[in-house]
């Protein structure tokens, strides 16, 4: 993702940044990301459904018994086996999203292996849903949000250990609309 940040960028950092102040569930997956509104998809992500159609496919489904250990074990074999490089370096341009290569990707292609893996793993798409944020450093950051039964968890290629999204201390800008994942949404807060 980009390191700099635009006006609009920088605007809904300000705005998410309010929200964080409203109290926040302190166990993983305490909570889900409550959107306000549409948003339009960030840049790299425009072809995402025409590419990938499996990522956003919206069917719902049971949650399996056991299913969170196969959330673990996804993320921390992409983590291990997939190597971090900028779509810079890799694509000659700030914005790309695809599958890891063999060179390997970057976050938003880290969220995009872990969703494809899981559903063909039998996880519902429905409940699988891509994320971006601004990380602990303000930097922009794509990340898998896992859907629980207990709330949302995320799916970091910067650590293997699941986080509730209030525990990550980042700044949610935009996430696939749970409704229907082809459209996109902001503005959070938890229910």
């Amino acid at each position: 993702m980009k390191s700099g940040l635009s006006w609009s960028v920088r605007a809904a950092f300000a705005a998410a940044l309010a929200l964080t102040a409203l109290p926040a569930a302190a166990t993983v997956g305490g909570s889900f990301l409550v959107a306000a509104r549409a948003a339009p998809a960030p840049s790299g992500a425009q072809s995402l459904c025409s590419t990938y159609s499996w990522a956003c496919d919206g069917r719902a489904g049971a949650q399996r018994s056991r299913e969170m250990d196969l959330v673990k074990r996804v993320n921390r074999s992409v983590n291990a086996s997939t190597r971090e490089i900028s779509d810079r370096s890799q694509y000659a341009r700030e914005e790309h999203w695809a599958l890891p290569t063999r060179r390997g990707g970057d976050c938003e292609d880290f969220a995009l292996i872990k969703k494809r893996e899981l559903i063909r793993s039998g996880v519902a798409p429905a409940r699988l849903l891509i994320a971006t944020a601004l990380d602990r450093q303000r930097r922009s950051h794509a990340v898998l949000i896992y859907r629980s039964a207990g709330g949302d968890v995320v799916l970091d290629n910067q650590t293997d250990r699941l986080r509730g999204w209030q525990q990550t201390g980042y700044v949610f800008l935009r996430m696939q609309d749970p409704a229907d994942p082809r459209r996109w949404v902001s503005g959070f807060t938890s229910r």
